[in-house]
């Protein structure tokens, strides 16, 4: 006997045991606080109530349940209290840790944004949050002061332009990263946008897939810089050709870092464009379906890959959820060309894109209409965000790429950026998070600046990324730097300070790195705020007296005593 599901599903009865909340094996009891909520009422249902009574009767009206977890469905959190130091990030409850404002999160699939959309969101910033507009490595902009009396009104001019918050965050199908120049890179080995287009205007809102287990990240390219870091995604689909039926995709599962991280798998199997949606469709509904709902921290999709092999899910996948077998297919393989696309570069087309790098993802409202302008200018019509934290102009006009860079420098972009300037990521930090211990975004600035003077001209290969984050989550995926910072409480004589646990090593394909690999730590190893631009340094000229040839940063770090690195 079965039984259906909120969502249609057929279920089996509960099995003996312990439940791992698995719906199609265990039910669909919920089994915890927050699988209670979602069952009680789907979180796309909080817009009505944001609409109608939350933004009229201000923020003491909001329900606990919608507060904390269903208005994340459309892109809401409740930002940090201004004024609470790290020590107390462990100690508080997330009503005491709770400003009466939010960050809101701009969908943005693929970074695609024309400018009457990026006037729209930067008008936007300027208007109700504070001049605030950071552009993350999920590819979206995040505002922050956002009162929930203003909500509707921004809702209501995103959507006038296209763009929308739906499923921004929560247990959802979140933005799909794609590659940056998609459509417009010469070396392109298959255009995306249709394929993302198609996932987005079929499935985003769709309440059959809106309670996941947990969240659900995607990822589609077909640029050969393998620029959408595809290992740490629940889903991603990688450009190739196979050599007889032509263009398409190589499929991998099961990525996503954090406090357990593990690198997505391939299954080996080659998916046609026609067929992308399709599959997308079916990996989100063996998460739903079989994901694991007892515990949060053991409920992404990288738990379910790690028990069931790629073997097993491949063939799931088929049997289940397509009811066709899909061919083998050849893997993707980076060809070492940047990956963020910075600088200026030329298009198939003979135009020109333009990378610009701000300093860890921190734009403002103001700057962005600038850039807009700028842009326009300069005879491009869109820009679009990356991975990295950059954004790129194309469609620029050769002839009038100099006044765009010129003005873009004015706004803190350039094309030209410094190496660690370049390389260096960094979350939110304690600013506005309610996770974060430490100071990130001023931190890795004034660090990257320095390191860029202090070391210029040192001969080191490749570039050294630096990723820095307020807390164990991984936000700025710092396992797979070459140097990643986890922010953390250290105690010292003159009383408690902000430091970061290291990990070095880390890479992915994209990065150069001949296979993605996870970072190492230092047993005992915690720098300091202060301390952090002079460790980074002693570190990088040790490894410049010490490397092998060309040797890579990451291969050095993990054959290295820990004497050498400290």
């Amino acid at each position: 006997m079965t039984t259906a599901t909120p969502t249609g599903a057929r279920v089996r009865p509960p099995r003996e045991g312990r439940s791992n909340g698995q719906w199609l094996i265990d039910g669909t009891k919920p089994l915890n606080p927050n699988e209670e909520f979602k069952a009680a009422d789907n979180g796309l249902n909080v817009r009505e109530r944001i609409e109608q009574i939350y933004s009229k009767q201000g923020f003491a009206s909001i329900e606990h349940d919608d507060l904390h977890g269903r208005m994340r469905w459309w892109g809401l959190y409740t930002q940090r209290k201004q004024g609470i130091d790290g020590a107390r990030t462990a100690q508080m409850s997330a009503d005491e840790l709770s400003d009466e404002y939010f960050m809101m999160r701009v969908r943005t699939d693929g970074g695609a944004l024309t400018l009457e959309q990026l006037r729209t969101v930067a008008q936007i910033s300027v208007d109700f949050a504070r001049d605030t507009a950071d552009i993350s490595d999920r590819q979206n902009i995040q505002l922050h002061w956002i009162r929930i009396e203003d909500v509707p009104e921004i809702w209501r001019r995103l959507e006038a332009v296209g763009l929308q918050t739906t499923e921004a965050c929560g247990d959802t199908p979140r933005v799909i990263l794609g590659s940056p120049v998609a459509g417009i890179a010469a070396d392109e080995i298959i255009d995306p946008t249709s394929a993302i287009r198609e996932i987005v205007e079929t499935f985003i809102g769709d309440p059959e897939i809106s309670n996941l287990p947990r969240k659900f990240k995607s990822a589609i390219t077909g640029h050969p810089s393998l620029d959408v870091v595809h290992e740490i995604n629940d889903i991603s689909l990688v450009g190739v050709v196979h050599p007889e039926l032509g263009p398409g995709y190589d499929l991998w599962v099961g990525g996503g870092l954090s406090t357990a991280p593990r690198l997505a798998e391939r299954l080996g199997a080659f998916v046609a464009p026609e067929q992308t949606a399709e599959v997308w469709h079916g990996v989100v509904r063996i998460f739903r379906d079989y994901g694991y709902r007892r515990l949060r921290n053991k409920a992404r999709l990288k738990f379910l890959l790690a028990d069931w092999g790629p073997e097993k899910f491949r063939r799931v996948l088929q049997d289940q959820y397509l009811g066709y077998e899909l061919p083998d297919g050849p893997a993707a393989v980076a060809d070492g060309s940047p990956s963020d696309h910075v600088g200026v570069h030329e298009q198939k087309d003979g135009k020109l894109y333009v990378g610009l790098a701000p300093i860890v993802g921190r734009s403002s409202g103001s700057a962005l209409l600038t850039l807009a302008d700028a842009a326009e200018a300069a005879g491009s019509g869109r820009i679009r965000l990356t991975p990295h934290q950059k954004l790129v102009v194309l469609d620029v006009d050769p002839a009038r790429v100099d006044g765009l860079l010129e003005a873009a420098e004015g706004i803190g972009l350039t094309a030209s950026p410094g190496a660690f300037r370049r390389h260096t990521m960094a979350c939110t930090g304690i600013e506005f998070c309610k996770l974060a211990f430490v100071d990130t975004k001023n931190t890795a600035t004034k660090t990257a600046l320095e390191l860029d003077a202090r070391l210029d001209g040192i001969q080191i290969g490749a570039p050294i990324t630096l990723n820095v984050n307020g807390c164990p989550n991984s936000c700025a995926r710092i396992q797979t730097a070459d140097i990643g910072l986890k922010g953390q409480v250290a105690k010292s004589a003159d009383g408690d300070e902000f430091a970061f646990q290291v990990h070095l090593g880390g890479g992915l394909a994209s990065s150069g790195r001949d296979e993605a690999g996870l970072g190492r730590t230092v047993r005992g190893l915690k720098v300091t705020a202060k301390e952090l631009t002079d460790y980074v340094e002693r570190v990088t000229r040790r490894f410049a007296e010490d490397r092998a040839g060309d040797e890579s940063f990451a291969s050095w770090a993990h054959r290295a005593d820990e004497e050498a690195l400290r």
